[in-house]
């Protein structure tokens, strides 16, 4: 099971304006920056994020039911910040895999110790 959907109000609303800023730049994070589904904003969401083959694996730490994963999906992409560098990606598609077999070795633990199947594969848009 994902971690709690309160945890996830108190990370939006405490933890994400602190460490926010710096999720650009630390390894195994970066920004996503989409598009609201209804109000067509712009929004920032810090995420653990990994390269893969062609693109980025980004860990589902609340489940794929959560707004930022609605968006990208619905616009079919977003962009992230990571390493200090903005990428273009497409083509979002949720994976659940209890195995986390995608991941670095380390991380799987870490995710398998929180119960996350569950993430978003991003391809590197031309």
């Amino acid at each position: 099971m994902p971690l709690p959907r309160s945890l996830a109000k108190f990370n939006r609303r405490v933890t994400n304006r602190v460490l926010g800023p710096l999720a650009a730049w630390l390894p195994g994070f970066g920004v996503l920056a989409h598009t609201g589904r209804r109000s067509g904003s712009r929004y920032l969401t810090p995420v653990n994020v990994f390269r893969s083959r062609g693109g980025y694996l980004v860990a589902l730490t609340y489940g794929p039911q959560s707004d930022w994963v609605r968006n990208v999906l619905a616009a079919g992409g977003c962009e992230l910040r990571t390493g200090g560098r903005w990428h273009r990606l497409a083509s979002p598609r949720l994976v659940h895999d209890e195995t986390r077999s995608a991941f670095p070795q380390p991380v799987r633990g870490i995710l398998g110790l929180l119960s996350v199947a569950d993430h978003l594969r991003l391809e590197a848009a031309s």
